[in-house]
């Protein structure tokens, strides 16, 4: 079965799978049900589930062109996803929306048998397929600027001039999405910006051939910039590790069951702070596969237990101050991964004060403290926001995070491909579950 016949098939699916398909949501047309910020993997399921469970007025938003929505496509550095290749997600139980249907019907049954991994611009792909096939409206090329509630519903600013009203507002921002990619104040006070990117920049790697290269970050996206800069011509890579030694064991891999994806999120607050705590203090470990991208090339040195502090500008080059000393460099990789922190999203100015956050609602014992972990929004079993204990802001239960924020609160959710199947279906029951509550006395 090729593409063509695979997507005559999936229209038959959908409509023999639709009933009841008859509008019910109460509103007027101008106002959209849900504005969904962001297009990628989590935002397109989102937007697909809400469409199916016939809550219609649903208008996807991205600031990126088609096809370069997310990271796949822009500045993820690795050949192929980190996931399993039979993930499923954002297919919803519809087998021939899966990745191995589209796959299997792009390069054919074999071709899936042997794979390993998915391709990360596969995978692009597949979500490119996903969008046009399913119809899920998306909006591209807008910004957001600072949500407002008015009235019962939100004001949204877009880039261009124009402003959309919705009932019910989902983000859906990936894994920076609660906060911003994280940049130590000491860089910022010591080099110039010429001087060192981020993992999460977009640049041509090819600029650095010839050079000598400091990545400062030990996980996988340090690893595979730290292979696509030796790939591009470097001519010596270092990767500084504060740990001692990397990580060995991926708690993620444990975390890939019914049990945690579907049930973490009913869990009582001691528990999962608990269980996150040690998920982070195990923390991710490169891939194997990052790992031996790096070793092939002889020019390449992994250092541990090393922390910069600080750094200079010489005439030999970077002079890091690191403990124990470091020798010179000409430019820095920062895979210094990103921050939690609601005030840095441009989305969020006008209403992050009252916004919830996990140190507000949990005091944990006092061995078991955790700055990182009290910075994570504290949501509600839908993903909506919370107010901070004596704010009065009732619309933040209108508003739903489904970005890698969620996780202390709901688990794996929209900004984990192994997490979509679960938190996609009770994020959507939440929202359907509240319009039709708020809209009782029409429905009576």
């Amino acid at each position: 079965m090729g593409l063509p016949d695979l997507e005559a098939t999936i229209a038959q699916d959908l409509a023999r799978t639709a009933y009841p398909n008859k509008p019910w949501v109460a509103g007027r047309e101008e106002v959209l049900d849900v504005a969904v910020i962001g297009a990628g993997q989590g935002g397109l399921a989102a937007a697909f589930a809400l469409k199916r469970d016939r809550i219609d007025r649903v208008l996807v938003l991205d600031q990126a062109e088609p096809g370069q929505e997310g990271p796949w496509a822009t500045f993820a550095r690795m050949p192929s996803l980190r996931t399993p290749k039979h993930v499923t997600g954002p297919d919803l139980g519809q087998p021939n929306l899966t990745p191995q249907a589209w796959y299997t019907a792009r390069y054919g049954a074999e071709a899936w048998a042997s794979l390993g991994k998915i391709g990360r611009l596969d995978w692009q792909a597949y979500l490119d397929w996903f969008r046009t096939v399913t119809g899920v409206p998306v909006r591209h090329g807008v910004s957001v600027g600072a949500i407002e509630p008015v009235g019962a519903l939100w004001r949204v600013p877009l880039s261009d001039g124009s402003t959309v009203q919705a009932r019910r507002v989902v983000l859906a921002t990936g894994i920076e999405g609660s906060g911003a990619w994280e940049v130590p104040a000491w860089v910022r006070r010591d080099l110039p910006p010429e001087r060192y990117i981020h993992t999460s920049d977009l640049v041509d790697y090819r600029r650095f051939q010839g050079q000598r290269l400091a990545v400062l970050g030990a996980g996988a996206s340090a690893f595979d910039c730290a292979a696509t800069a030796l790939e591009a011509g470097a001519a010596e890579v270092r990767l500084y590790a504060r740990r001692r030694q990397l990580p060995r064991v991926n708690p993620y891999r444990w975390m890939e069951q019914t049990g945690f994806l579907k049930h973490y999120w009913a869990l009582p607050d001691a528990a999962k702070w608990q269980m996150m705590r040690q998920i982070w203090t195990m923390n991710q470990p490169p891939t194997a596969e990052s790992i031996s991208r790096c070793r092939k090339f002889s020019h390449f040195k992994l250092h541990t237990g090393v922390d910069w502090q600080g750094a200079e500008v010489t005439a030999s080059g970077i002079r890091g101050l690191a403990s124990p000393p470091v020798p010179p460099c000409d430019q820095l990789i920062l895979g210094t991964g990103f921050v939690v922190d609601l005030a840095r999203r441009p989305e969020l100015a006008a209403i992050h004060q009252d916004i919830a956050t996990w140190g507000d609602c949990y005091t944990p014992p006092a061995d078991a403290t955790d700055p990182v972990l009290a910075t994570f929004p504290y949501l509600g079993g839908d993903f909506s926001h919370t107010a901070k204990p004596g704010h009065t802001a009732p619309h933040l239960a209108r508003l739903h995070n489904f970005t890698f924020g969620a996780m202390p609160s709901a688990g794996l959710s929209g900004g984990s491909i192994s997490g979509m199947k679960f938190g996609t279906a009770r994020l959507v029951d939440g929202i359907g579950r509240s319009l039709w509550l708020e809209d009782q006395a029409h429905h009576v």
